[in-house]
């Protein structure tokens, strides 16, 4: 067994890709439909204590707010990504005054803590570059990516507790599908990743009718709002120095769907 164990770890390690909306070649151990099962449940999981404590959606006019912000940008999703169209899309506010983030998880579970609200302070085009970037992770099926990362350090662990029979190994196990997505949601997200989200969000902002040059005003605000600690969207949301320059550069690509005329659909949320 210890002889086969770790070439067929391989062999699924290898062999289990997909390509992701930019060309990438992405690891997929866990399907896009196993991520946005786990996720929902993970969904459920994760607000049912913020309901309890009163937390969730605490001033009405904000929820509206990010919630015709939101829905502007997921009418443009459905229309790149028509497969995303069958997705339970919501968006929750979190009323967490000293958290600033946001994040989408597989299938279009969202959420914006009242901490970013505030604290940042985005204009209604910088809160959709927000928004269109944790969409864009689940587009391009990072989540997924995520747990099956998760999932090849798990195996490799594995391998190396049926290759030396220590047993301290085997108690490394995921506990669950669930738990892996809301996991993936606090783990960084790698640079590559980070610019994939980058290009197809500012896209989907701008196709919203969002101007694409308050991508780079977002992200000179979420510097500036830190001070000397690193909000918790940073840290997730790892930031090349090039970032800027580069965002800069998109959104002069992306003016032309923005200046597009006619009003733009939105998404009803609930």
């Amino acid at each position: 067994m210890k002889r086969w164990f770790i070439p067929i770890i391989l062999f699924f390690t290898l062999t289990a890709c997909a390509t992701s909306p930019t060309g990438r070649s992405q690891l997929m151990l866990v399907s896009p439909e196993q991520a946005i099962s786990a996720s929902q449940e993970a969904y459920v999981q994760t607000l049912q204590p913020l309901q309890k404590e009163g937390k969730l959606d605490p001033d009405p006019a904000t929820t509206a707010r990010v919630r015709e912000v939101t829905g502007r940008v997921i009418a443009q999703a459905i229309q790149l990504f028509p497969a995303s169209r069958n997705w339970d899309w919501s968006v929750r506010v979190i009323d967490e005054p000293e958290t600033v983030n946001a994040w989408c998880m597989a299938g279009g579970k969202m959420a914006v803590y009242t901490g970013l609200l505030n604290k940042v302070n985005p204009t209604d085009d910088e809160l959709a570059q927000v928004m269109a970037h944790e969409v864009s992770h689940a587009l391009a099926n990072h989540t997924a990516e995520k747990m099956s990362m998760a999932m090849a350090t798990q195996m490799g662990l594995m391998g190396v507790a049926v290759a030396t029979q220590d047993s301290a190994y085997s108690g490394l196990a995921m506990s669950g599908g669930a738990m892996a997505a809301a996991m993936a949601i606090t783990l960084p997200n790698s640079r590559t990743a980070e610019t994939e989200a980058d290009v197809i969000g500012i896209e989907l902002a701008a196709r919203a009718g969002y101007d694409p040059k308050a991508a780079v005003t977002l992200w000179e605000k979420m510097a500036r709002v830190g001070g000397s600690s690193q909000p918790e969207f940073l840290s997730t949301h790892p930031s090349p120095g090039n970032r800027q320059a580069n965002l800069s550069a998109l959104a002069d690509k992306m003016m032309p769907y923005y200046l597009q005329p006619g009003l733009r659909p939105v998404y009803q949320l609930r």
